[in-house]
């Protein structure tokens, strides 16, 4: 059976009609965006415009970190839910008994956390960017545009996307309990937000050249833990609540 996206599309439907279902994961996308656009924003507006270039790229950098912790924390909980979540409400074993193969279940489960995540993350930096454009201090706005800041917003918020969700989706597989899943996930996708964090507070001097050499490294480790999850995607164990 060759691989279908209409089926891919299915699953990525179904997800999304599930979302709006769940308060819980409303709550998540609504409440979550707005937690990590309030801290980005008072740092922004106190930043002091005489201080030096250090010290600007510092705030401005602490101020975007906060936001890339939203692309790692809203995929890492929808996605930790994708499997247990299905099992807990009888769900799973009739979408797994279907003809549907087992990359495309797995690719229609990510892109449901992907899509609305990379929208959620992308519109909150776009309101940072307008406010700051609009409210902060002239020299802040050219201390924001005029380093990596923004090149390293727009990079790194898909490819910490994609980790945090190939992680959730391993640990929903194997776990039995939907808030253990969320807690392991949320954990086992800030590895590679630490590095980024000491790209933005300048504890790791960035290039262009440095931030897309770790951007190619981090896509490489997105792949590379998508083959392992479909390797270890085990349909009979999932269906059969046979654990091992």
């Amino acid at each position: 059976m060759s691989f279908s996206w209409t089926r891919v599309g299915a699953i990525l439907h179904k997800e999304l009609r599930d979302y709006r279902r769940n308060r819980f994961v409303i709550g998540t996308m609504a409440v979550t965006p707005v937690l990590f656009i309030i801290a980005p924003m008072i740092q922004l507006f106190v930043a002091n415009a005489t201080g030096d270039s250090a010290y600007l790229n510092t705030r401005i950098g602490l101020s975007l970190l906060y936001m890339l912790v939203i692309p790692v924390s809203v995929p890492a909980i929808l996605s930790a839910y994708s499997v247990v979540g299905e099992r807990e409400q009888g769900t799973l074993e009739p979408v797994l008994i279907t003809p549907i193969r087992r990359e495309e279940f797995l690719i229609g489960k990510a892109l449901a956390a992907f899509v609305p995540t990379l929208v959620i993350a992308y519109i909150v930096f776009g309101i940072f960017l307008a406010a700051a454009a609009l409210f902060a201090h002239p020299v802040i706005v050219s201390a924001i545009y005029a380093g990596t800041h923004v090149l390293v917003q727009l990079l790194f918020t898909p490819l910490l996307a994609g980790w945090a969700i190939w992680i959730g989706i391993a640990v929903s597989a194997r776990s039995t309990d939907v808030r253990v899943s969320q807690q392991l996930s949320v954990l086992g996708s800030l590895p590679p937000l630490i590095i980024v964090a000491l790209m933005a507070l300048n504890v790791i001097t960035v290039s262009t050249a440095l931030a897309l050499g770790l951007a190619a490294a981090l896509l490489a480790f997105d792949l590379l833990a998508w083959r392992v999850v479909a390797a270890m995607f085990d349909r009979e164990r999932l269906v059969t609540g046979r654990h091992g």
